[in-house]
């Protein structure tokens, strides 16, 4: 039986370069992302060999990460499935992606069944598509943009999340969460509490931020970092609704950011929509230039 073990800030130090060296673009292979959703699925960490073993937990099943890590891969999945029949539940690993599958698939012919994870499959977008909206498809985000800036002129501005203000955003946070009755609703109670663990962890996770104020009040921010060698991911993004443009203006302004200080990057991910079909409106309606899509491992049978 693998030994796994809550995920701690600690943890980073010796996670993180396994998750580097793998060069994974899935938004759930990020430690921030294991970190910050680690009470909500119950994700536990272990190292076997020289790779990263996450298992997760929900109401009805048990699964696992694909292991994030190099060497040989097949000593690593043969652990794991022994995890599994040690603890009595199917094996499942889940996020895989297709470069994940026909490796799985390659080791283990006939062995597991594959089914398309649409709800955890993650928006990606060139980056200087979201700075520069060009086109009639993106005319409406253009509009929303000049709307914001016509109706408060002088009266906005865009800073950097720093510990100086780092405490009006989660002020912010929280009036958000209030008017959508965050507490009746399992999924958005459980994103309130992977914003508040950002925040109180906010240096340690090496996250970069950015915020919009209207006068002197914020109306939106947004948190993220990079995801690997040619993206950038967004974890957290909020603004008040009635705050007409206020979603398109961090949007925008935080790409130009990341643009400046990261030339290099190509993309930008913007996570997956959990299956919420406003978010996932939200999220086509930037017209994504690939999805990064995700896959389920089921075992049939037994490992052979």
């Amino acid at each position: 039986m693998i030994n796994f073990r809550e995920i701690k800030i600690k943890d980073k130090e010796w996670m993180e370069p396994l998750i580097s060296s793998a060069n994974m673009r899935g938004c759930h292979q990020n430690f921030t992302n294991l970190f910050a959703w680690s009470e909500f699925f119950h994700y536990r960490a272990a190292q076997v060999d020289n790779y990263l073993v996450i298992k997760g937990k929900t109401e009805n099943e048990e699964f696992y990460f694909y292991p994030a890590g190099t060497s040989d891969i097949k000593p690593v999945i043969e652990t794991m499935y022994m995890d599994s029949v040690e603890c009595g539940h199917e094996f499942k690993i889940f996020g895989l992606s297709h470069k994940n599958q026909e490796e799985l698939s390659g080791l283990y012919p006939d062995c597991f069944k594959y089914e398309y994870m649409r709800d955890s499959s993650d928006y990606v977008y060139y980056l200087d598509k979201l700075i520069n909206l060009k086109g009639n498809r993106l005319s409406n985000k253009r509009n929303y943009i000049n709307f914001f800036k016509r109706h408060n002129r002088d009266n906005w501005g865009f800073d950097l999340i720093t510990l100086d203000n780092l405490e009006e955003c989660r002020e912010m946070n929280e009036i958000w969460s209030q008017k959508r009755n965050c507490n009746d609703n399992v999924y958005l109670y459980g994103e309130y509490c992977a914003v508040q663990r950002c925040f109180d962890n906010y240096l340690d996770l090496d996250l970069e931020g950015g915020l919009i104020r209207v006068g002197d009040k914020i109306v939106a921010f947004t948190m993220g970092e990079r995801l690997n060698s040619d993206t950038y991911v967004i974890h957290i993004e909020k603004a008040f609704d009635y705050i007409k443009g206020a979603y398109q203006m961090i949007n925008r302004e935080f790409a130009v950011y990341v643009r400046e200080i990261y030339p290099e990057l190509i993309y930008m991910n913007r996570e997956d929509d959990m299956g919420h079909m406003s978010l996932r409106d939200a999220k086509l309606s930037y017209r994504p230039d690939k999805m990064e899509n995700k896959y389920a491992a089921i075992l049939m049978g037994r490992l052979k």
